[in-house]
């Protein structure tokens, strides 16, 4: 269960300390090696180190002189390491030795045997292969292997036999539809804004070859994560999205059925999960396109966790099948493919974050396909203001991926260009990028579109749309090559449009028609409901049965014989097994350990992610231990519990927006894992912020587009966690809050008391929990209910160790629950002699309770309200009409006025409190608005704090 730290060969350049890869969900990385050079090949490089030079300088600079710009706008110069006179070879006749420096054989196969070329045969040779309408970049890779076997591939004479006739019919089908298509709907919808693929039409036969690729290398099914541009033209080219639901959404009518009362989406945001066949594959591949919002390149990370979720699972079927664990790899049968725009590929920070985690052991998904639809402008930003590199891709080079450039005016080369992609991700299990360089154009009727079909491109870029202007279309072009070439003739081209025109007319008349059907809780989600259903359980029994609660606690600081833990926790695990013994004293850690062992003996996975998530920020979790003498790692709860739930720790890199987009993928794809985001501080989930193309588009992305609103846009529901330590302690500005105001503003949350028949369907759950015992039911009642919502916590800080916030085993046993409001538990309060109730949340009770103590008054209530959304409305009535001599009734927060949760409680108290007197209204006490959270003289701060609390009790 622990392991020695090692060397990881895949990363030579760095000593890689890994003392916690090695627990549950760590995945041990392909490693790969081709033949060294043999000594005749190491002798003939040295005698012939011109050569050499002139050889790696073509596949290092060849790019640089590569056609791979339709438009042929890029700035190509002069590419002087090219010529081979700079090497001393000017002789074009002279023969030369290639053993060892041209790579005429396919990969893995030794040749060590005199092979002469001339010259000019191998000037010509690499020139085809580097300079010409498929460009690569690989030699920066560090990875000897790597360089050796895209060297092989590309310059063996033994190359794969290029397109047969079918494919070539094929590629011209998928082409001619997507024009044809795009026309069709210009002409019928012309103030339509459609993102229509005119000029990238080579996306399509781009992800046909891939899908082609993947089916026949057995891979089952492709998680896609794509922007608006020419999701249309995919979904009803190759996902065999009916036209007709199209037409449907387009005159106005929602994609899903009524009934749900939900809000939809725009049409660019449509999604599609189809089952293809492609020749010569055993298995159909499923290819699920996933939701995206208008927030480019935020799907991404999201497309990640929920390709990682679904691997683990395969993989986990197979261990119960008895397929040895080493044999199972990520990648093996799930493929992540990410498309991308250039200007956000290179402009939104998420993408680097998401390649920082391609290759993290508890992150990486055994490699993605990356493909850049690269329009070399973005909106109306040309690439010399959009980026300081040469390209857009080179973001990539950060991990070394290497990166195909390909003209995509050339559909064949694009396909050829993303079978090598493919090649590569599922030999070495790591991210490639083609970009496929093209441009925006529709021309008909003298209309050419630029960033949408409502805009005019030659406001700013007058010249590059005259050049679109006078050229032919991607599609016209390759079926004129075709014709020439005799593989179809122009009737039969012209044929295939017409009938596609004609079935989109029938579609189009059948759109009025067309019922939406649901395609919500299939599959492995079929057992859980819609949460409005009358079948849904709203508030299930979390408690567990005390001899499971005592087994689970023991074993969650277990260690082995020999395990020398550090000193100063020997102490944790003394006061967590006196706690248990005691039955009373549980603190935070505790109650979480046993929430998570307690759902593992229940077959369910429990993920956790974010910095330092093992031993926790607060250093109070130590969910991992890690032996003084060899950093070997074990995770009592894996290693003692025998039972098939896993708790994955991931400790994440310094990453919010990627890392909480991945882990609420990982809610997309499994409900019966719990995933659990962490941030360091609550206010770190700034972190998931981004600033995006449009300038009125600035927000918490993750947060705004997918966790709080998927279910209502999506029918997509998510269980995840965010666990955000809020409260003010003296730590300033930052680290104080988790913004509670901006979380509750999100929610639909009702403002008073609900009327329906059904139970009020709030987005997310919003909880301030002040009790261990309150958190552990939260944590299981994830799980627990037959419906998910997203569940924001603000954690606790102070309270993690403070024994007034601890709980009993009485308090978690069967027959427990979470209760959204708690009473005042003070022993011998008179309720009748109560004469002002203070409801308040978080962790200025046990402040108030210490002063009233110290003041010896027995006139005040303090009420907490541990669920702020969905509001307690009949809860928080029940408690509150028991004080019937209460005068008044106030709010109290050591948050700003303008912070916190008053702005969510005032309107919603006062709907309480009419119900128990008219006249009634609730009162706020404390800080006054504010700039900031809190301030960061620590003086100012004792004297603000001191305030917040008197206030409570003036006038007592």
């Amino acid at each position: 269960m622990f392991f020695r730290t090692r060397l990881r060969s895949q990363l030579p350049s760095r000593l890689c300390r890994s003392y916690h890869d090695k627990s549950y969900g760590y995945r041990e990385p392909r490693r790969f090696s081709l033949p060294d050079y043999s000594p005749a090949q190491l002798e003939n490089r040295t005698a012939n180190a011109p050569l050499l030079r002139y050889a790696d300088a073509l596949r290092t600079h060849g790019h640089r002189a590569a056609r791979i710009d339709p438009l042929d706008l890029l700035q190509r110069e002069e590419v002087a390491a090219l010529d081979p006179t700079r090497y001393g070879l000017v002789e074009g006749t002279r023969k030369f030795d290639v053993n060892g420096i041209v790579w005429t054989n396919p990969v893995g196969v030794e040749a060590n045997t005199k092979d002469e070329w001339t010259l000019d045969e191998i000037t010509r040779h690499l020139r085809t292969t580097y300079v010409g309408r498929i460009a690569y970049e690989y030699m920066h890779s560090p990875s000897k292997t790597e360089r050796l076997w895209f060297s092989h591939l590309l310059e063996s004479r033994a190359q794969s036999p290029g397109p047969t006739k079918s494919d070539k019919t094929r590629i011209h089908s998928l082409l001619a539809r997507s024009e044809t298509f795009d026309h069709f709907l210009q002409l019928k919808f012309p103030s339509l804004k459609r993102y229509g693929l005119e000029g990238g039409e080579s996306m399509l036969p781009a992800l046909d070859a891939l899908f082609t690729a993947s089916a026949s290398a057995g891979v089952e099914h492709i998680v896609l994560a794509m922007p608006h541009r020419g999701r249309l033209n995919l979904l009803t080219g190759l996902l065999e999205l009916s036209p007709s639901a199209l037409f449907h959404k387009i005159k106005g009518n929602a994609e899903v059925p009524d009934d749900l009362d939900v809000s939809g989406d725009v049409i660019s945001h449509l999604v599609a999960s189809q089952s293809l066949r492609y020749e010569g594959a055993e298995k159909p591949i499923k290819i699920s396109l996933l939701p995206n919002p208008s927030h480019l390149e935020a799907i991404n990370p999201v497309a990640l966790g929920k390709t990682r979720a679904k691997q683990f699972g395969l993989m986990q079927a197979l261990e119960r099948a008895g397929v040895p664990r080493d044999e199972c790899k990520p990648g093996d049968r799930v493929l992540c493919v990410q498309l991308h725009g250039d200007a956000s590929f290179t402009g939104q920070g998420v993408v680097m974050e998401g390649f920082g985690l391609s290759n993290l052991p508890h992150y990486t998904v055994g490699g993605s396909v990356h493909i850049v639809v690269n329009n070399s402008i973005g909106y109306t930003t040309p690439a010399s203001s959009a980026r300081s590199s040469l390209y857009c891709s080179d973001v990539a080079k950060m991990i070394n991926a290497p990166i195909l450039h390909v003209n995509g005016d050339y559909p064949e080369d694009v396909a050829r260009a993303v079978e090598i992609a493919f090649k590569y991700r599922n030999y070495f299990r790591k991210d490639i990028v083609v970009d496929l360089i093209v441009y925006r154009r529709w021309q008909v009727l003298i209309a050419i579109w630029g960033h949408n079909e409502l805009d005019e491109p030659a406001f700013t870029q007058p010249l590059m749309y005259e050049k679109i202007r006078s050229r032919r279309s991607v599609p016209a072009l390759y079926e004129d090559h075709l014709v020439n070439d005799k593989v179809l003739t122009q009737e039969d081209a012209t044929a295939i449009r017409m009938e596609y025109k004609t079935f989109l007319t029938e579609q189009l008349a059948a759109a009025d028609s067309y019922t939406p059907v649901s395609r919500t809780l299939q599959g492995q989600w079929g057992s859980l409901v819609w949460p409005t259903s009358r079948d849904a359980v709203h508030v299930p029994e979390t408690g567990v049965a005390r001899e499971t609660l005592l087994h689970v606690g023991r074993a969650s600081v277990a260690t082995l014989d020999g395990f020398e833990i550090h000193t100063r926790l020997l102490r944790h695990v003394k006061h967590r097994l006196q706690a248990l013994e005691n039955g009373r004293g549980l603190d935070w850690a505790t109650a979480e350990a046993l929430a998570f062992g307690s759902l593992m003996l229940e077959g369910c996975n429990v993920r956790i992610s974010g910095q330092d998530v093992g031993r926790g920020t607060f250093s109070q979790r130590h969910a991992m231990f890690v032996d003084q003498r060899t950093e070997g790692v074990v995770v009592p709860l894996n290693a003692e519990l025998d039972c098939e739930g896993r708790l994955e720790l991931a400790n994440s890199s310094l990453s919010e927006m990627a890392v909480m987009g991945f882990e609420y993928g990982v809610s997309w794809e499994k409900p019966n894992v719990l995933p659990i985001w962490e941030a360091q501080f609550g206010d770190f989930f700034n972190g998931a912020q981004a600033t995006v193309r449009s300038p009125d588009i600035v927000g918490q992305v993750i947060i705004d587009t997918f966790i709080s609103s998927a279910e209502t846009k999506w029918l997509k529901q998510s269980g995840l966690v965010l666990l955000l330590p809020h409260g003010l302690d003296g730590a300033g500005p930052e680290h104080s809050s988790s913004r509670l105001e901006r979380m509750l503003q999100l929610t639909n949350d009702r403002y008073n008391f609900n009327t329906d028949d059904v139970p009020a369907n709030v987005n997310m759950h919003v909880v301030f929990p002040t009790t261990p015992a309150q958190y552990f039911h939260l944590l299981r009642r994830q799980i627990k209910r037959n419906f998910r919502k997203p569940l924001i916590v603000a954690s606790p800080k102070g309270l993690l160790r403070l024994p007034a916030a601890s709980s009993s085993l009485a308090d978690i046993e069967t027959g427990t629950r979470f209760l959204p409001v708690l009473d005042d538990p003070e022993p011998g309060l008179d309720q009748d002699r109560v004469t002002r109730v203070v409801c308040l949340s978080g962790k200025l009770y046990y402040d108030l309770v210490k002063e009233r103590q110290k003041r010896g008054t027995s006139q005040v209530a303090f009420v907490r309200i541990e669920e702020l959304c969905p509001f307690p409305f009949e809860e928080l009535r029940r408690v509150l009409r028991r004080y019937r001599g209460a005068q008044e009734v106030l709010w109290v927060q050591e948050e700003p006025r303008n912070q916190g949760a008053w702005t969510h409680v005032e309107c919603r108290l006062n709907a309480v409190l009419e119900r128990l007197r008219p006249d009634a209204r609730v009162s706020y006490r404390g800080r006054r608005e504010d700039a900031v959270p809190a301030p960061g003289v620590a003086k100012r701060y004792a004297t603000q704090q001191k305030a917040v609390v008197d206030a409570a009790f003036h006038g007592l």
